[in-house]
């Protein structure tokens, strides 16, 4: 999953729970919005620690260039 489902989850869950207030036979709205809205946040959280995990920034080496490497290159 990526960020986005993670957040459009986060966002109908709560839409569910907070915002509806539809009956359905046989299927409780309210606990189905707050299962979408966790499992948005858990997603959401190993999103970002696998990110993290990702986007190690190693900087550069740069080369050491000596005087004899100089003379070579004229």
């Amino acid at each position: 999953m990526g960020l986005g489902v993670c957040v459009i989850m986060i966002a109908v869950g709560a839409i569910l729970t907070f915002a509806t207030d539809w009956e359905v036979d046989g299927v409780d709205l309210d606990l189905v919005g707050l299962i979408l809205m966790a499992v948005g946040i858990i997603g959401t959280a190993v999103y970002t620690s696998i990110l993290r995990r990702r986007r190690m920034v190693v900087p550069p080496v740069a080369p050491t260039v000596t005087d004899n490497d100089r003379r070579d290159l004229l």
